[in-house]
């Protein structure tokens, strides 16, 4: 993967969900929503000054958000998971990109 661009998309992992539920409560607060189901189905990842990982949520049915999650560098505070953006209203046929 070329530093600055989208990987190819990949099926979630384990550390994936981990992350996606590490960060779940942030985006409840930022969208006023609670999400029972909040499943990890594909991911891309972007190398910055840490890695952005762009990760489609399967929330309900047909139902999904596409959240951005930023891990820094390792040394710098690697479990500092942050939610840097997110894109509500989205099903899952609609592609993953960058936002």
């Amino acid at each position: 993967m070329m530093p600055g661009g989208l990987s190819e998309a990949r099926p979630a992992t384990r550390e994936i969900q981990e992350m996606a539920d590490k960060v779940k409560p942030q985006l409840e607060e930022k969208t006023n929503e609670s999400y029972e189901e909040f499943i990890a189905i594909l991911y891309k990842s972007q190398v910055v000054a840490g890695i952005n990982y762009f990760i489609k949520i399967q929330i309900g049915g047909q139902v999904c958000v596409h959240i951005k999650v930023f891990k820094p560098l390792p040394g710098q505070n690697e479990d500092a998971l942050q939610l840097s953006g997110y894109q509500t209203g989205k099903s899952k046929d609609d592609d993953l990109t960058y936002f």
